[in-house]
């Protein structure tokens, strides 16, 4: 069996070769998750994971990753940047007629692009323990076969507990991580291994007394420290919610159809956040600046063209339009908002649940002309 300085080269060479593949990066814990699992059991209990019945389905494997897959010993965590420069997030967030879809979402879809890059690592990582003879019989202290499993949320995995244990950083009162020398625009990656790697130190907590991300979030979902209730975020509401989104809710979506970023855009550890250097995470079709009822009139055809290879697919056309609709009931009053609302409510291939987001958003556009006159 080699020794522990083997296995201490082996993370640092593991490490190298992640920021050689655009991670910035890399990090490695190991698998007692006990504490999170008491604080997603308590969460789920509660109720607040709404419709996401995913978060509570696969028993404890989602924080057992022995579990999950088995012979896992450590986790090899990896982050990567994603905002684009000039996104301009701040400017349309405030134009009302514009349309704010998550920087995260600008671009192609994180999950291929992550995927592609863990498993180029794990690769590596294989291919260099085969040329160097590591294995023996010896069971006991040694695998004998290299194991190793990428994941990037697509399974139930806890990463951001994963990835605050292995010291990429905290997780802050708005449930994200965050890491003090990069804020939070990154996304994380995993890869489970069998390989008896050295650990991480676990960074501490530095939010302090700040509580930028809760007074900013436009629907109280983060209703304390560390304490987010799904069923209000706007996240949650244009993303994940497949039926009607609540009336109360809707005038607090603004101009978000797709996800929100207030809690990141005010957090201030982001003032040290760098840009992504990652072309595939570059905006596409000008989604970072485009008017409502330019979105709004795209067919169903146009919207799967215009959408491939991003993460907007998964809400799917019909609650494209349900999301569109609310936030054109939100824009200051314009009869061209109107006429577009009511020629699309007549559109035989709509569904009952786009058509009455419609109905509700022309009743608010007739609400703010009667504010106007």
């Amino acid at each position: 069996m080699k020794d522990n300085d083997y296995f201490q080269t082996l993370a640092d060479d593991i490490k190298k070769w992640g920021y050689d593949l655009g991670f910035e990066e890399i990090r490695i814990t190991d698998i007692e998750l006990e504490q999170h699992e008491k604080y997603l059991q308590k969460w789920l209990g509660k109720g607040y994971h709404g419709e996401m019945s995913y978060m509570e389905a696969h028993g404890n494997k989602r924080s057992r990753p022995e579990e999950l897959i088995p012979g896992t010993f450590r986790v090899i965590t990896a982050r990567m940047n994603y905002l684009p420069e000039d996104t301009q997030a701040i400017k349309v967030l405030e134009s009302p007629n514009k349309a704010y879809i998550s920087r995260y979402a600008l671009g192609r879809d994180y999950h291929k692009v992550i995927r592609a890059r863990l498993k180029k690592l794990a690769d590596k990582i294989e291919s260099h323990i085969s040329k160097q003879d590591f294995f023996t019989t010896d069971t006991n202290t040694t695998p004998q076969t290299a194991a190793f499993r990428a994941f990037v949320d697509s399974a139930p995995v806890l990463e951001k507990a994963l990835a605050e244990k292995s010291g990429q950083g905290w997780i802050g009162k708005h449930t994200l991580l965050i890491n003090r020398h990069a804020g939070s625009w990154f996304f994380l990656g995993e890869i489970y291994t069998n390989l008896p790697l050295p650990v991480d130190t676990e960074t501490t907590h530095h939010c302090g007394s700040c509580s930028a991300c809760i007074d900013v979030c436009p629907t109280d979902a983060i209703i304390g420290p560390q304490q987010l209730d799904a069923r209000r975020c706007i996240s949650y509401l244009t993303i994940e919610l497949k039926g009607s989104i609540p009336e109360l809710l809707r005038p607090l979506i603004g101009n978000r159809i797709f996800g929100c970023d207030d809690c990141q855009l005010f957090c201030p550890w982001n003032r040290y956040a760098s840009f992504s250097q990652e072309a595939d995470y570059t905006p596409r079709h000008k989604l970072d600046n485009q008017d409502l009822l330019e979105l709004f009139n795209w067919n169903e055809d146009v919207f799967l063209k215009k959408t491939e290879g991003s993460p907007i697919r998964r809400t799917g056309y019909q609650n494209w339009l349900r999301n569109i609709a609310v936030a054109l009931g939100n824009a200051p009053f314009s009869p061209t908002i109107i006429s577009a609302l009511e020629k699309r409510k007549i559109d035989s291939d709509l569904s009952d649940l786009v058509k009455e987001h419609i109905e509700w958003a022309i009743k608010e556009q007739k609400t703010h002309e009667g504010l106007v006159s």
